[in-house]
């Protein structure tokens, strides 16, 4: 079982980044091969809509030359991947916003997985990891809701997600939200 966890935190060593390594303890205690990827620090460009990427007939065959490019096979060859992210303004951050938009590189012209890939993509189980300096968790809907409708859409399996408030909590110590973290990652075994 391969898991891949994608940390749209520029801040590493901070809440979500702590958060995405219980996830990655979770796995790893159930015999799973884990990759963690940080976005932050990547160069990842924002989708232009040129569709040069569906005219291909191929998955992954992105016009822009970027880091995204390492990081399409891991998606397509991980069985789950856990998004960490912390919200901004009611929304993922920007680089896993970038990164969530050249997800268009998997899909043909009809919006429908490339062949290729199309049985690999189905199976995958996703999760959500969100934190917030609010505490009222419901701050992190909207960005959940994009990766939410993105599996809904395309036929992936969605795990669920654990919204957490790096408020008030000292979030090391945060047994409730590490636990929920726990069981979202035992939910996609």
């Amino acid at each position: 079982m391969k898991v891949l966890v994608v940390v749209g935190s520029p801040r590493v060593g901070k809440s979500t980044d702590f958060f995405a390594d219980c996830a990655i303890a979770a796995a790893t205690e159930r015999g799973a091969e884990v990759e963690k990827v940080y976005l932050h620090g990547k160069h990842i460009g924002g989708c232009t809509d040129c569709h040069g990427c569906r005219a291909t007939g191929r998955a992954m065959k992105c016009v822009l030359n970027d880091d995204m490019n390492a990081i399409y096979p891991k998606i397509v060859e991980a069985d789950i991947i856990i998004h960490a992210t912390p919200v901004y303004f009611w929304s993922m951050t920007a680089q896993m916003k970038s990164y969530m938009d050249r997800w268009t590189a998997f899909y043909n012209e009809s919006w429908a997985w490339h062949d290729e890939i199309a049985e690999r993509m189905k199976a995958k189980k996703i999760g959500v990891i969100a934190t917030c300096g609010d505490t009222d968790t419901t701050t992190c809907d909207p960005a959940i809701d994009i990766i939410k409708k993105t599996c809904t859409f395309s036929g992936m399996k969605y795990a669920g997600e654990v919204k957490i408030s790096t408020y008030t909590s000292i979030w090391t110590s945060d047994t409730a939200s590490i636990n929920a973290v726990r069981g979202l990652v035992a939910s996609c075994f």
